[in-house]
């Protein structure tokens, strides 16, 4: 099950024990810069607070030097921080034992680097088992769990192939499969694709936006690209000298900058390419369920002044629409025969410049679903040509 992330007044901040406790102290009155030039000592991460949310794909952006792999790698405490705390899933990392930090970074997270990070002696499946080796799970076991994670990642067929048998691509693959195969609740990736060429890169772009459609997983991702942030993010922190300049829903950003920094980093993305339905439909305040009672649901459009509901079925999985003037009609006292079956719905990670013709061509609102097919939201000419607008 994925977890969120809380991040409470954060600081990280290298250098001797005397230089850090003197910078601490500045961090409310000085920059970055300035307390290093009074204290020797560098300010990565600056009283940074953030709230990440369950199954969401978090994104931090900046340049070079911004702080955000020094933030994303407190997560699992591989940097340790100098003031505030991180919690995930409710549980404070800080306060974790040694024995408990350790099963939290065997288990629950896992992290993909940059670089790949393979072992040159083994196998594709020898990489991707080894963390379940460390773990001293048993070999079938691990075998079984490591083909599936070598399945889902589209590496199936290359599992005895040596890594410099493989493209950067490939190799990046086996990072991510390695990652997966303890299936943690929260995945961290570190600027995984920045040094893959840009038509592999687009490629392992769309392949986690894919997996991350059909898993339950919160996912923290590292650029410092604004157009793959925007591809890829539900939301999107860009840092800038240690702290966060801004943070939002990518359409946010074209909406109210919030400051010039902002706006020049921002300058050159075209929207229609990098947002996403995801990031523009609108949340469902309500929806019916199949076994739901017919009278109730009636009442309840009629309360909410609605002509139709949504219908799910326990698992969320979209299956049409209910008409006021069909509840009014029937007397049946379930609702399940009067569900009309609709296939008018978008998938969720398509972009605008993809959605927008089929948007045009309808009358009404567009269901939108996941790759799991579950309802997630709805999706509404005016938004659309607003966020175009903006």
């Amino acid at each position: 099950m994925a977890q969120g992330v809380k991040v409470e007044d954060l600081s990280v901040i290298f250098g001797s024990r005397k230089q850090r406790e003197a910078a601490i102290e500045m961090l409310d009155d000085y920059k970055p810069d300035e307390i290093r030039e009074k204290t020797g000592a560098t300010v990565a991460v600056k009283r940074i607070n953030l709230e990440i949310e369950e199954n969401e794909l978090f994104v931090i952006v900046g340049l070079s030097g911004s702080g955000k792999s020094s933030l994303i790698r407190t997560l699992n405490l591989l940097n340790r921080p100098a003031t505030g705390d991180v919690k995930v899933g409710g549980r404070s990392l800080m306060d974790m034992t040694k024995k408990e930090l350790r099963y939290f970074r065997r288990n629950d997270v896992a992290m993909v680097f940059q670089h790949f990070g393979l072992l040159s002696h083994r196998t594709v499946l020898g990489n991707v088992e080894y963390p379940l080796e460390v773990q001293g799970i048993e070999d079938k076991e691990r075998r079984q769990r490591s083909m599936e994670a070598i399945e889902l990642v589209g590496l199936d067929g290359w599992e005895h192939h040596m890594p410099n048998q493989l493209s950067g691509g490939m190799r990046q693959r086996v990072g991510l499969a390695r990652a997966l195969t303890n299936d943690p609740e929260l995945l961290l990736m570190d600027e995984p694709y920045s040094a893959l060429d840009p038509l592999i890169r687009r490629e392992m772009q769309n392949e986690l936006l894919k997996l991350e459609d059909t898993m339950d997983r919160t996912i923290v991702f590292i650029t410092h690209d604004m157009n793959e942030a925007f591809r890829m993010g539900d939301r999107i922190a860009l840092m800038k000298d240690a702290e966060i300049v801004q943070l939002g829903k990518p359409e946010e950003f074209f909406a109210n900058p919030a400051n010039q920094y902002v706006k020049d980093f921002i300058a050159d993305v075209d929207k229609t390419r990098i947002l996403k339905v995801r990031n523009i439909m609108s949340k469902l305040k309500s929806v019916a369920k199949l076994g739901d009672d017919r009278k109730e649901t009636l009442d309840f459009l009629k309360e909410n002044e609605m002509d139709f509901i949504y219908v799910t079925d326990e698992k969320r999985i979209f299956l049409g629409f209910l008409k006021i003037e069909d509840l009014q009609k029937s007397k049946a006292q379930k609702i399940d025969n009067l569900v009309h079956k609709d296939e008018t719905k978008i998938y969720r990670n398509l972009y605008l410049q993809d959605a927008w013709e089929k948007l045009n061509e309808s009358t009404y609102n567009l269901p939108v679903v996941d790759g799991k097919g579950r309802l997630r939201g709805v999706l509404d000419y005016d938004i659309v040509v607003d966020a175009l607008a903006k």
